[in-house]
């Protein structure tokens, strides 16, 4: 059975470390049976973004609209439309909005 949840009945939810922004939550943690990950769908203020923090689990970005700024120990990378990057279990990471535009940004994590 397909199990549809349609953005306009999306609710927000309190993304810890997070300023700046708006977070829904699309797929999993308690909105649909889906128990294997979450879909997030954010949007960001400029200015908005992330503190630097880690996860145990995994995440993956995917900017929708605008640019996001990701910051590890790696360095840091701008991601564009449609571009995604995957961030590793236990990865310190902040994220910022850097523009004067809007961003909007999946986020898909495992439980």
């Amino acid at each position: 059975m397909i199990e549809v949840k349609r953005f306009d009945s999306a609710e927000p939810y309190d993304a810890k470390g997070h300023f700046n922004m708006s977070a829904m939550r699309l797929q999993g943690k308690g909105v649909t049976n889906l128990e294997d990950y979450w879909v997030g769908f954010s949007t960001f203020l400029p200015g908005g973004g992330a503190d630097k923090a880690s996860a145990p689990t995994g995440k993956v970005y995917v900017v929708l609209k605008g640019e996001m700024t990701v910051t590890s120990s790696d360095g840091e990378v701008i991601l564009g439309q449609y571009d995604s990057c995957y961030l590793p279990p236990n990865t310190e990471r902040s994220i910022e909005n850097k523009t004067n535009n809007p961003v909007q940004m999946l986020v898909i994590s495992p439980n």
